[in-house]
């Protein structure tokens, strides 16, 4: 923590202004059909006995729904909940952690846990980081892209839940563990003197800011005009290795555990548990490229601000631990409670070299920056729910659920520093002839620390009544859902002042800790300016608060198991509070009109109606459509400047910023045949009123700020198919063993801005290049083609996947500049399974094998890349039951 005990009022004055709105908002989780999808190991069809399983529940659902299972996630080789759901029909991975749905951006899709609200650890979103979310305990994945009354009406693309794995009906025991290696990791990479428990992805606390700067902090003394020899005492006692260091790289590792049984007390009383551990440490390097600035001189442009030449080396360390525990009565009456705690460490070291306005190779100078970024991210939830059928009652049905969660993200090792090389010898070459020092300037270099803290409440029930009319069979339903969530955020950061020090040539060296090592700083002479200076800014620190009370009523009528109409309404009262204050002060950051602008609540009715049309029991057509809203995310509202990890620009919100309107229309033909065989087309059309998307403002000094502001209207439509198909119809015998599977997603959307309701909201100039454009985020095609084998003894599976995305706006162009576009991702994979027997499995997968890159372009710009390298990994698994 960065603040002590008495900055925890804060919470109490969030909640307290959300109580006054008196507002209540509902986000209820969508009814599905929780039975566990078991593993089905038979010869030569694998992926179909559970592929049978995931689409007689798909096929059973009122609304459209795309379902993903554990054994299809295996066959993929996907190691986490966001790169498997990137095979699901129409949605698109971004960053390695967030999913798009049908081409809108991740605000416009929600994500739940078995069927809860969970807090997200990241502070730049409100959604949560799927990689968070390791394969190995997980169920399934359903994704939910028509909106039903009986989840949240903050629905845009989609709803995506994360089923975890539940209790077994019989005796589970299998450990498994893996390595891996990355191509691009044959070359050393880098590294630093980190803590000695980083293996564990926990900080020893040796990044952490000293004891005396955090007692200021929390005492609001903050760092500012110290005296000279104290302020060189507190940055002796600053962790200064952050030099980097090449060494080689091992492969990767991981470990997974899962143990559980269920045994049956009674003929009626049955108990079980699964307990699943796992941990994973891997180690990327990468080569990468980044342009912050662009002048147009006439038809050329002209770069003036780049890096050419970046280095950089990334570890994650993961782990995870579910627990479970439920009781049955008479198969009537189910009671669950889970424990889910995961953890994801990223550490990262870049060396970047390149150029500025002020410092290029025409004037025989480069400039060489060291950046760490240390980040640890916790999720801690705990869940109980209830399943109760009363036979006796004519069937009625009642669930509930209650889920306590917290996410914390600590980021206290947080570095940069610039170097200044100069061509000595004047040959255009910057080798090891040149002559490098840290630059002379009050922002030689900058340390920050971060902290943030969500905790959510989450509590739902939901009735049912089923009844038998002659030739109707129906179902009536009456829920509840109630959210509270809490967050604070707090930030410190301090500069390093290299104009403290009368003599410059102490700034020369290639390495901050040996340029400022203790006997340096102890006989330095000081020119009477401190050498450390306190950059925290007002907004650095916010509190926000939400509440979210909703209650829904829905039908299900089938008439002669023919025709299907499902629907009803949702009632959502929300009330949020983002409320920015200055941490010198401890007081909230106002404005004009005081919380008032801080504070925003809505309620109103949310309807949905669901038609099928059943053709026998094979086939059926869907229609559906429904009212919902995407509210802007807490940081989005708040005046504080972040910096979002995907552009790496900063980001201001704004306050005012309206709710998205949208109109959801859906039609779908699903054709169910033997053996799993299906094949689906679908139309979706969204009309959208007031979207929330991103502008650019005119950058000053550094990368462009970003703004949050909504476009006048807006609209998204597209087709969607999806197929797996045996290829035995192929003849011959030879094609018997094979089957392909795929879905492609076909789509275009446009919104339409205007500039000086931007200017108005946002305060800043709008010289917005494209007022009519795609949405931010949109891909107008995404395809996933899958080529399964299974052999006859059952011994070996393999499968080739291939995925790939459309271009689509990561940063919307001005003052005459293009969009930027990040570049199509051709992904192909390959996972080969070996059975040697039912109790081992060996896995080889092969992953990138294009060594494709990431990049991002604009007017045939090159603005970003990085490589991915092609990896392999090897695993081995042994059930013991």
């Amino acid at each position: 923590m960065l603040l002590g005990a008495k900055q925890y009022p804060l919470f109490t004055i969030t909640l307290m202004v959300l109580a006054s709105l008196t507002v209540t908002n509902i986000s209820s989780a969508q009814s599905t059909n929780e039975e566990a999808i078991e593993e089905v190991v038979t010869k030569g069809t694998r992926l179909k006995g559970t592929a049978t399983a995931v689409i007689e529940e798909r096929k059973n659902q009122a609304f459209v729904v795309d379902i993903l299972g554990a054994d299809q996630i295996s066959r993929t080789g996907d190691s986490d909940a966001a790169s498997a759901l990137r095979r699901v029909t129409g949605l698109t991975l971004v960053d390695g952690k967030f999913i798009y749905v049908r081409g809108l951006g991740e605000r416009y899709s929600s994500t739940s846990l078995n069927s809860a609200a969970v807090p997200s650890p990241d502070p730049t979103r409100n959604v949560i980081p799927l990689d968070l979310f390791p394969a190995d305990i997980i169920e399934s994945l359903s994704v939910q892209k028509s909106y039903s009354p009986s989840m949240s009406a903050s629905f845009g693309g989609g709803n995506v839940d994360i089923r975890l794995k539940s209790i077994p009906t019989q005796e589970v025991f299998n450990i498994s563990l893996g390595t891996g290696y990355n191509a691009d990791n044959g070359s050393n990479g880098l590294t630093y003197k980190g803590g000695d428990s980083d293996w564990r992805g926990k900080d020893d606390g040796s990044r952490a800011a000293p004891a005396l700067i955090l007692q200021r902090w929390e005492n609001k003394q903050f760092l500012d005009n110290l005296d000279p020899d104290f302020a060189r005492d507190i940055f002796i006692s600053v962790k200064r290795s952050y030099d980097p260091l090449a060494e080689s790289i091992g492969p990767d590792g991981s470990f997974n555990l899962t143990y559980g049984n269920s045994y049956d007390i009674t003929d009626k009383w049955r108990i079980g548990f699964l307990l699943a551990n796992a941990y994973s440490n891997k180690t990327r390097v990468t080569q990468q490229y980044e342009l912050q600035q662009a002048d147009r001189i006439g038809d050329e442009i002209e770069l003036v601000r780049f890096f050419d030449d970046i280095s950089a080396t990334e570890t994650t360390v993961q782990y995870s631990n579910l627990f479970t525990f439920g009781v049955d009565y008479n198969r009537n009456h189910q009671l669950d409670y889970s424990l889910i705690v995961l953890s994801d460490t990223r550490d990262e070291i870049r060396e970047q070299f390149g150029n500025t306005e002020n410092l290029s190779v025409g004037e025989n100078l480069r400039i060489r920056d060291v950046v760490v970024e240390y980040e640890e991210r916790r999720m801690f939830t705990n869940q109980l729910k209830g399943k109760h059928t009363f036979p006796e009652y004519d069937f009625i049905g009642f669930d509930w659920r209650y889920s306590l969660g917290r996410s914390l993200r600590n980021a206290p090792g947080n570095f940069e520093s610039r170097f200044i090389i100069e061509d000595a010898n004047l040959d255009s070459i910057f080798d090891i002839n040149s002559e490098i020092s840290l630059t002379n300037a009050p922002t030689a270099a900058r340390y920050s620390f971060q902290n943030l803290n969500d905790r959510l409440e989450n509590f739902g029930y939901n009735f049912s009544y089923p009844m038998s009319i002659e030739n109707w069979e129906m179902e009536f339903k009456f829920g509840a859902d109630f959210v509270t969530k809490s967050r604070t955020a707090q930030n410190r950061r301090f500069d390093i002042n290299t104009r403290a020090f009368a003599n410059a040539e102490i700034l020369q060296g290639n390495t901050f800790s040996s340029i400022f090592s203790d006997e340096v700083l102890l006989n330095a002479q000081q020119t009477g300016s401190a050498v450390i200076r306190d950059t925290t800014i007002a907004g650095d620190d916010y509190v926000a608060g939400q509440k979210v009370d909703a209650y829904y009523v829905e039908g299900d009528f089938f008439y002669k198991n023919q025709w299907r109409l499902s629907g009803g309404v949702r009632f959502e009262d929300f009330r949020q509070v983002v409320a920015p204050f200055d941490p010198r002060t401890g007081k909230f950051d106002l404005t004009e009109n005081g919380l008032e602008e801080l504070a925003f609540s809505e309620s109103d009715f949310y309807p949905a109606l669901a038609l099928t049309y059943m053709l026998g029991d094979a086939m059926q057509f869907r229609g559906s459509i429904g009212q919902t809203v995407v509210r802007p995310d807490l940081r989005e509202v708040s005046s504080a400047t972040y910096i979002d990890p995907l552009t790496g620009f900063p980001i201001a919100g704004t306050p005012g910023v309206k709710t998205t309107s949208i109109i959801n229309l859906d039609l779908r033909w699903e054709w169910y045949r033997e053996a799993g065989n299906n094949i689906s087309v679908g139309l979706f059309y969204k009309d959208m009123d007031n979207p929330i998307e991103s502008v650019q403002s005119p950058a000053q000094d550094g990368p462009p700020l970003i703004r949050i502001a909504n476009a006048e209207s807006g609209f998204v439509y597209g087709l969607e198919m999806e197929f797996l198909q045996g290829l035995d119809i192929m003849g011959d015998g030879v094609w018997d063993n094979l089957f392909a599977s795929g879905n492609i997603t076909l789509s275009d959307s446009q919104i339409v801005l205007d500039r000086q309701s931007i200017v108005e909201l946002t305060g800043v100039s709008a010289a917005i290049t494209n007022t009519k454009r795609r949405l931010t985020g949109h891909s107008q095609f995404v395809a996933n083609l899958q080529l399964g084998f299974d052999s006859d003894n059952g011994e070996h599976s393999a499968s080739f996947v291939y995925n790939v995305f459309g271009e689509r706006i990561l940063i919307p162009g001005i003052d005459g500049f293009a969009d930027s576009f990040e570049q199509p991702f051709h992904s192909f994979d390959t996972v080969y399974k070996y059975y040697p027997n039912f109790n081992t499995t060996i896995t080889v997968k092969l992953q990138n094998l294009l060594d494709q890159e990431k990049r991002l372009e604009f007017e045939d710009v090159l603005l970003r890349s990085e490589t991915r390298g092609r990896e392999l990994s090897l695993s081995f698994k042994y059930n013991f039951k």
